[in-house]
């Protein structure tokens, strides 16, 4: 049966805007020419001339966080235990590398935000809502990924102001129900800092920060952030790959999120 592959990772770019400036990634290119010494340096008496056109290798250098890019985060990244309301007194956070095979490919779940607005905090019953929209009971390990607003901004200076994030209570309802592995186009599962920021502001609630991301404390789970073309997945009946890179004791690794559908 033919399959499409439709990649709903972002390119790791350090020429966007996709981070705050604390941690904007940096890329060194080295191209053929800058890098035939190297290559001669192996093979004493080889000139650079000898080789083909007096080219090397094309490599690059980077300076990045485990966080740029699209990458899969380790219930590690969200509080040093997790697992509370499972066994008691919780257990370590999983780091990337501990995060188990299955939960990173199944069958893909699309729940359509984009109507929100930026900063509006998702409730379970805005996820029962948009289930019963499109026609999907949620099963166990089902890899639930979030459409918001923020998509169309990415790579804008605005990018990390949008989106809705994922509340506490929601998250909850999907763990409890077995899903393991969620994400969002947005750069936070959260709603974004600078609007949860207003809410503290007036509030001095700090049980609504990151909310989301601390639902880990009571089921471990991973959660993709960064994602791409989610408008054009259909909301359910296929499949995600979502692999993390694996990094020992680290808190994400990045991934090449691929949605798969079976075409008839």
């Amino acid at each position: 049966m033919p399959r499409q592959f439709i990649d709903i990772s972002v390119a790791l770019d350090a020429d966007l805007i996709s981070d705050p400036p604390m941690i904007q990634p940096d890329i060194e290119y080295l191209d053929h020419r800058q890098t035939g010494d190297q290559v001669a340096s192996f093979f004493p008496g080889l000139r650079r001339d000898q080789l083909p056109d007096g080219e090397g290798w094309a490599i690059e250098r980077l300076r990045i966080a485990t966080h740029n890019g699209t990458h899969l985060d380790a219930p590690y990244h969200h509080h040093s235990t997790m697992n509370r309301a499972l066994t008691e007194g919780g257990e370590p956070a999983a780091t990337i590398d501990e995060v188990p095979l299955e939960w990173c490919f199944s069958n893909g779940v699309k729940l359509d935000f984009r109507h929100f607005p930026d900063g509006y905090v998702a409730t379970p019953g805005d996820v029962e809502a948009e289930l019963k929209r499109i026609g999907h009971d949620i099963a166990p390990l089902d890899i639930v990924v979030v459409n918001t607003c923020a998509a169309a901004h990415y790579g804008q200076d605005d990018y990390i102001h949008r989106g809705c994030g994922m509340g506490l209570d929601a998250t909850l309802w999907l763990l409890e129900r077995g899903v393991r592995v969620t994400g969002t186009d947005a750069w936070s599962w959260d709603a974004p800092f600078s609007l949860t920021a207003a809410r503290w502001a007036r509030d001095h609630d700090p049980s609504i920060i990151w909310e989301g991301h601390r639902a880990s404390i009571e089921i471990g789970y991973c959660h993709m952030e960064k994602l791409a073309n989610l408008d054009r997945l259909p909301d359910h009946g296929f499949e995600i790959s979502c692999f993390p890179y694996k990094i020992k004791r680290a808190s994400a690794g990045f991934t090449r999120a691929v949605a798969i559908i079976e075409e008839a």
